[in-house]
C-alpha cells in the first residue's frame, strides 16, 4: 500500500486532482467528506461543537449550519482552533479505518486540506500539493463559488501559505493552467504513484 497525502490551498483545484486521481485507479479518503459525516445530527461530534459554540451554530433541521460556523471560525484563529480540536481526532479515527479496508497493493489518497497546517505530511510516504498563484485561487472563490472576496481572502489568510504548502510537498501539481493540461500532469504523476507502489518499500523511495 501506498499512502499519499494530497493537500493545496482553498480554490487551487485539490477536488478537481483528487477526482482524477481516482479516475485512475486511487482508493480515495477525503478528510472533508468525512469531516462531515462527524458531525451530522445526532453523533457525538455535533453535540461537542454545539457545546463549543452554542446552538445558534444549527440550522433550522438540526444539521450544523457550516456557512454560518465557518463565517465565525475563519476570522478567529482561536475559535477555529477550537473547532479543530473537536473534529480533526474524530476525522482522523474514521479515516484509520477506511485505510485499514483499503486492498494491501493499493494507492490511497488521503485528501487532507489541513495536511500542512496540521503537520500530518510524516504520516504519508508522499504529499502531493496541488498548487495555484493567490489570484487563481481568489477569482475561482469569488466566481465560481459565490464568495464575497473579503470571505475567500479571510479563509485563504487562515490556511498556510503557499510557500509552508510547497516545502512539504513530494510532487507539486502546477494548477494554473487549462483542465486538458491538468490531466496530462495529472495521468504523469499516477505513473509515478503506481511505479512506488510496486518498488519495496515506498516509503524509502524518495
Amino acid at each position: 500500500m501506498l499512502k499519499v497525502g494530497l493537500t493545496g490551498g482553498i480554490g487551487a483545484g485539490k477536488s478537481e486532482v483528487s477526482r482524477l486521481l481516482v479516475a485512475c485507479g486511487a482508493v480515495l479518503i477525503d478528510a472533508d467528506r468525512i469531516a462531515r459525516e462527524v458531525v451530522a445530527p445526532g453523533t457525538p461530534g455535533l453535540a461537542a461543537v454545539v457545546e463549543a459554540f452554542g446552538e445558534e451554530i444549527l440550522a433550522a433541521d438540526g444539521s450544523l449550519d457550516r456557512p454560518r460556523l465557518g463565517a465565525i471560525v475563519f476570522s478567529d484563529a482561536e475559535k477555529l482552533a477550537t473547532l479543530n480540536a473537536i473534529v480533526h481526532p474524530l476525522v482522523g479515527a474514521r479515516s484509520r479505518e477506511l485505510e485499514e479496508a483499503a486492498a494491501e497493493d493499493a494507492v490511497v489518497l488521503h485528501d487532507v486540506p489541513l495536511l500542512t497546517e496540521n503537520g500530518l505530511a510524516p504520516l504519508y510516504d508522499l504529499v502531493i500539493v496541488v498548487d495555484a498563484a493567490p489570484e487563481t485561487q481568489l477569482d475561482r472563490l469569488v466566481r465560481l463559488r459565490g464568495m464575497t472576496e473579503e470571505d475567500a481572502r479571510a479563509r485563504m489568510a487562515a490556511q498556510a501559505t503557499r510557500e509552508q504548502r510547497r516545502e512539504i510537498a513530494d510532487i507539486v501539481i502546477d494548477n494554473d493552467v487549462p483542465l486538458e493540461e491538468l490531466e496530462r500532469r495529472v495521468k504523469d504523476v499516477w505513473a509515478e504513484l503506481v511505479r512506488r507502489s510496486q518498488a519495496p518499500g515506498p516509503s524509502d523511495t524518495e
